[in-house]
């Protein structure tokens, strides 16, 4: 069995997309419409996708506060930096292990993203 997506409904899907673009880095693999009022995008360069549902008739729901999409970065120094230049408001970073250091945001759904480097 391959893990090939997770899937997020949102609000805007614009905004969402702007998000997981330039301030994750993912880039935008598939975008369509899905019906009259159902758009899917489909994002990441790997395997596995970040998949987005806007739908126009059922708005998103709320998020659990305990669930977080990781995302590795190469360094978490220069991601606080561009995230500070960005007016994107971020976590203390967090080093639990002498391995990995990391810190939250939110994306524009109220979901936890986790950016993180493995030292």
């Amino acid at each position: 069995m391959k893990f090939s997506w997770v899937t997020v409904t949102v609000k805007d899907m614009d905004e969402s997309i702007r998000f997981y673009t330039d301030i994750v880095g993912l880039t935008v693999d598939n975008r369509r419409p899905a019906g009259p009022d159902l758009e899917l995008a489909f994002l990441g360069d790997g395997e596995t996708k970040l998949e987005l549902i806007y739908n126009k008739t059922i708005p998103a729901t709320s998020i659990d506060a305990n669930i977080s999409l990781g995302f590795e970065v190469a360094s978490l120094a220069q991601a606080m930096a561009a995230l500070e230049a960005k007016g994107i408001p971020h976590s203390v970073p967090f080093q639990p292990t002498p391995h990995i250091k990391y810190l939250f945001i939110s994306d524009p759904n109220g979901l936890k993203i986790q950016l993180l480097e493995h030292l």
